[in-house]
């Protein structure tokens, strides 16, 4: 089901950037999608606005217990000159397991999907057409509601805001490079039975500590371990983590603490389709680390909506360095690097034949 919404254009449109020096999350369009919940009511009043501030009272629930949920998205332009969206039913069913965790209404998919289509419609001159870059899609949900009580809200505002943007890491608008990863050992970022495959703020305020420590010692992210035994291997900084060791691909199974990325679910079913041998199970630091020093670790990978594919050139913990395929590129992490934006980008074709909306 198509859901339309009425549109209240901007009376004072913003000057386009550069598309050669966007950055990340720099700019934002000319509107924004905006949808309010109440109690009894349901969602209602969906609408498209100009870009602006809001207004909410310095008790609102949000402000204080962190009850909200958000998406990535990403919309790209095509050879042709039109829009793609990539696998946006995934999103929608994301955004309704981080609800169910937060105590968040649902929302229809398809009102989800309709509002995603018509704001980035609205916006569309925005779309940047420069190689590596995109529309960067940021749906989320707050209250607004006033209380100090600690207790699911009964008003929400759901809004989608849009930035135009170059590749997440720099250095990737042209060509991959291998990412030095560190492996954090104190922190944790989530544990089985908390908000791990939410995609909350929480989640992602309590890695920053960890990140800014990676960057000290020269890295550019964070390797998670398991929050009980800091045994297993989990993600990398936002995004999740693959290791081909031999002919076999492993990435950590969906314990609860794990993201249940859209990259992710598209990465193992191409690797699939392809012939490769996948394992989806818990991975431990020592296997990932004596792989690495026989040589057996061929590459190793993080997936996700910001960096598309994103390899790991070395991993430094307790104070040494483990190289993985000499820091270079591997030959799985490019082709499904080229497949993956090939296909978003619309320069290849769609191979699992809907994944790619086109507006």
């Amino acid at each position: 089901m198509e859901y339309t919404f009425p549109v209240t254009r901007t009376t004072s449109p913003k000057a386009k950037p550069d598309e050669h020096a966007l950055g990340f999350g720099k700019y934002y369009t000319d509107h924004m999608f905006m949808m309010e919940y109440d109690e009894g009511q349901g969602w209602h009043d969906g609408r498209i606005v100009p870009y602006g501030p809001l207004s909410l009272d310095p008790a609102s629930t949000t402000l204080h217990y962190a009850q909200m949920s958000f998406e990535g998205m990403k919309a790209y332009r095509n050879p042709e000159g039109r829009i793609n969206l990539f696998r946006p039913d995934m999103n929608a069913a994301r955004l309704n397991r981080s609800n169910r965790r937060l105590c968040i209404p649902e929302m229809d998919e398809d009102l989800f999907i309709s509002a995603v289509k018509a704001v980035v419609r609205a916006d569309e001159d925005w779309v940047p057409s420069v190689p590596g870059t995109s529309l960067y899609i940021r749906p989320f949900i707050i209250s607004p509601e006033v209380s100090m009580a600690v207790h699911p809200a009964s008003r929400y505002l759901f809004l989608i805001i849009l930035s135009p943007v170059a590749a997440y890491y720099e250095g990737n608008e042209n060509e991959l490079h291998g990412s030095r990863i560190w492996v954090e050992e104190e922190y944790i970022r989530a544990a089985v039975g908390g908000t791990g495959f939410a995609k909350c703020g929480g989640n992602y305020s309590c890695g920053m500590i960890a990140a800014t420590e990676a960057k000290k010692q020269g890295c550019e992210e964070v390797l998670w371990l398991d929050a009980k035994e800091h045994r297993y291997v989990e993600e990398v900084g936002t995004s999740n983590a693959f290791f081909m060791i031999g002919d076999t691909v492993v990435t950590s199974s969906l314990t609860g603490s794990i993201l249940p990325g859209v990259t992710r679910d598209s990465t193992l079913q191409l690797l699939r389709k392809w012939g490769y041998k996948v394992e989806e199970r818990r991975l431990e630091l020592a296997e990932v680390l004596e792989a690495a020093k026989d040589g057996t670790l061929k590459e190793a990978w993080a997936t996700g909506t910001a960096c598309v594919i994103s390899p790991i050139g070395l991993l430094r913990y307790k104070g040494e360095n483990y190289p993985i395929n000499d820091e270079k590129v591997g030959e799985v992490s490019q082709h499904l690097y080229d497949v993956l934006y090939g296909m978003q980008t619309g320069k290849r074709e769609d191979e699992m034949g809907n994944w790619v909306v086109t507006l």
